[in-house]
């Protein structure tokens, strides 16, 4: 089994590697699109890879850099930094506009919309970067209470990490596909997803189910609309405090993400190129791409592997009443 699971991974690993140097022979999209008339949006940047984002966009001279979040102060901490790195870079032209607002309000979106459109006449990428964490097991949730409260108590975590993880990316894209279509020469759009997307993991049940909503959304949306180019980014652990404020209450069981986890830095260099070459499915590290069809052929193996990174061992089972 050993054996088989290994030269699986050497065949998927190298063709893995053939299909992307496949994307760098296609024309930058930036050669089309010249950063110095690139209008971007980018839903989530107040914080972790959306921020880290953000600054790239800055420092590479965009036309104008719309930031969206729900805090103002935090924005306004972002736009500052924005400026500084335009102002490094000698991209003084770039317009930064903090744009306060919950991406699964649609009210807000709709708001942000007139906003873009009455300010730079439209959008050329959109980068969905919000979402929220769960870290529990399910039935941990419900506190192994079977009855009405317990049960209630999930579906309420649910609830929260489906407006985090799905209504959010579904209200942006309604919101804003039309006037991307309508208004760019080259539309993109990449969603900040997740490897548990995929790949399931123990403690990630809700977590990874509602990324996985908003994975096929966005996959099913690329088809509908093949003028637009998508891009479904799928890290893993990435360095930061997403954890810190789970809708469940929950605490990380893996090693701590700060010191295992990827570089905000680097997470945001590859999000830039996968847009700029038109890279359809990302995950980062790259190995976890022939990883998620390993979970396939031999789903055992990866569960197990999922269990040791996350620490978590199956409570006993109950003894089985008679009669």
């Amino acid at each position: 089994m050993a054996t088989m699971i290994t030269n699986a991974a050497i065949l998927l690993s190298t063709l893995a590697i053939g299909f992307r140097m496949l994307s760098f022979l296609r024309q930058r999209r930036s050669a089309r699109l010249p950063r110095a008339r690139e209008r971007v949006l980018i839903i989530g940047a107040s914080s972790g890879i959306g921020r880290t984002l953000a600054q790239h966009y800055a420092a590479l001279g965009v036309k104008g850099l719309g930031i969206v979040g729900r805090r103002a102060d935090k924005l306004a901490e972002v736009a500052k930094e924005c400026e500084e790195r335009c102002v490094a870079a000698g991209t003084e032209k770039t317009e930064v506009l903090a744009l306060a607002g919950d991406f699964a309000e649609v009210a807000d979106m709709v708001r942000i919309r007139d906003e873009l459109l009455a300010k730079w006449d439209g959008i050329d990428t959109i980068i969905v970067a919000a979402g929220v964490s769960a870290l529990r097991p399910l039935l941990d949730i419900a506190q192994d209470k079977p009855g009405a409260e317990g049960i209630q108590r999930v579906v309420d975590v649910a609830s929260l990490a489906t407006r985090g993880n799905y209504i959010g990316p579904l209200v942006a894209a309604v919101t804003f596909i039309p006037l991307l279509e309508s208004s760019s020469p080259s539309p993109s759009i990449l969603l900040v997803n997740s490897l548990a997307s995929v790949i399931p993991a123990p403690t990630r049940s809700i977590y990874a189910s509602t990324k996985a909503a908003s994975l096929k959304l966005y996959q099913a949306l690329a088809i509908e609309h093949p003028h637009i180019a998508f891009t479904q980014f799928m890290p893993s652990t990435v360095e930061g405090d997403f954890r810190a404020s789970a809708v469940d209450g929950g605490t990380a069981r893996e090693s701590d993400p700060n010191k295992t986890g990827l570089k905000r830095e680097d997470v945001a260099r590859r999000c830039l190129d996968a847009i700029d070459y038109g890279e359809k499915h990302v995950w980062m590290p790259w190995t976890m791409g022939p990883s998620h069809i390993v979970y396939w052929l031999f789903p055992r193996f990866v569960e197990s592997r999922a269990s040791k990174k996350y620490h978590y061992t199956p409570p006993p089972r109950p003894a089985i009443q008679q009669g």
